[in-house]
């Protein structure tokens, strides 16, 4: 038989068994093992006559795993900062927000023919064509919020508030209307307007731009004192696009309030309890841009006021000047005008107050 073999009686002790004892010199220590190259026999290497009969591991596979976390969370990053900008960069521009422009006012005063009838408050409002007006700021009524073409209906929503806000607060709040305290109102305005605002009430001039009272309406304490009922109101909103980055909301109001002369104007000739009502009528319009709706800020683009009582030559543009009870105006009286009427308001620079616009005596 070729090649070595046992013999029949077996391996001799302390001889080496077989073929082995060639390699018995051969020692394999711990370091030359983790020092070997690891080979892979792959399947379709070892079917293939003249393949090799190994292959190398990938590079990738012997990357660690904290190093693949590494690289992953750079590729994760590089992707973001792309997006970020790519989104900055993007070629649709946001709609041109025209700037705030100065907020227009005119002041009509109406004259009366007569003598201001006067009585009490409440027995005046009954015989007026404001009997059936609500009360205060219940008169203040806002229309269903709908969605336009470029605004969400909460957006449409916001702008009514703050329009509301603002007729509100120019026109009943009693600290207001007394000549007091502006700040109020000062606040829902644009930064842009806050200028003009500011010099209406330190340097008031009546040139359309700089009237205290084209911004609000008030009264001379030193003249006038509010009688301690609730002014009547009556009016409405209505809201439009004026670009795809504005809203536009108009108010058309008619607030009627009681008057009687304060304690330290009233005469012999005037009795100081005695009350008259003033009617004042105010369009106004109102835009607003996306970042005022967020900030709560309001742009007063114009202000038109019919207000009556008053003589022609009244001097209104720090306060409204009312004609209180039995008092007659001064001067000419032009044609008729009832600020209780709807439709468009006339411009005119004075106007005469209807009789229809003055309260019936009792018993008429």
């Amino acid at each position: 038989m070729d090649g070595p073999g046992d013999p029949p009686e077996g391996t001799p002790e302390g001889v080496p068994a077989g073929g082995d004892d060639e390699y018995r010199s051969v020692v394999f220590d711990e370091s030359f093992v983790r020092a070997a190259r690891l080979q892979e026999l792959s399947a379709s290497e070892r079917m293939g006559d003249h393949a090799l009969a190994v292959r190398n591991r990938h590079l990738w596979s012997r990357v660690s795993t904290s190093r693949q976390v590494i690289v992953l969370v750079i590729l994760i990053a590089l992707a973001f900062g792309t997006a970020v900008y790519m989104g900055l960069r993007h070629p649709y521009k946001d709609p041109v927000v025209p700037a705030a422009e100065p907020m227009r006012a005119t002041l009509v005063p109406l004259a009366p023919h007569d003598p201001v009838p006067g009585g009490s408050a409440q027995e005046l409002f009954d015989h007026s064509s404001a009997a059936q007006f609500r009360l205060g700021a219940e008169g203040v009524n806002l229309p269903p919020a709908r969605s336009t073409q470029h605004f969400s209906e909460s957006q449409v929503m916001a702008a009514l508030a703050a329009a509301k806000e603002y007729t509100v607060k120019s026109a009943l709040d009693p600290a207001v209307l007394t000549g007091g305290t502006q700040r109020s109102v000062r606040l829902l305005l644009d930064p842009a307007q806050l200028d003009q605002f500011d010099r209406s009430f330190d340097r008031p001039v009546d040139d359309g731009r700089h009237a205290a009272t084209g911004w609000l309406v008030r009264f001379d304490p030193a003249q006038v004192a509010l009688v301690d009922t609730p002014v009547r109101t009556r009016g409405v909103f209505s809201i439009a696009e004026s670009g795809p980055a504005t809203l536009e909301v108009s108010a058309d109001h008619t607030f009627v309030y009681a008057l009687r002369p304060a304690k330290e104007a009233a005469d012999r000739s005037v009795n100081a309890d005695k009350s008259s009502l003033f009617t004042v009528r105010r369009a106004m319009k109102f835009r607003f841009d996306r970042e005022g709706l967020q900030e709560h800020h309001l742009i007063v683009v114009q202000s038109y006021v019919q207000a009556g009582p008053e003589s022609c030559s009244a001097d209104d543009e720090v306060y409204l000047r009312p004609l209180l009870a039995g008092h007659k105006p001064d001067g000419s009286v032009p044609g008729d005008t009832d600020p209780y009427a709807t439709g468009s308001a006339t411009a005119a620079v004075c106007g005469s107050l209807a009789a229809s616009a003055q309260p019936a005596p009792p018993g008429r």
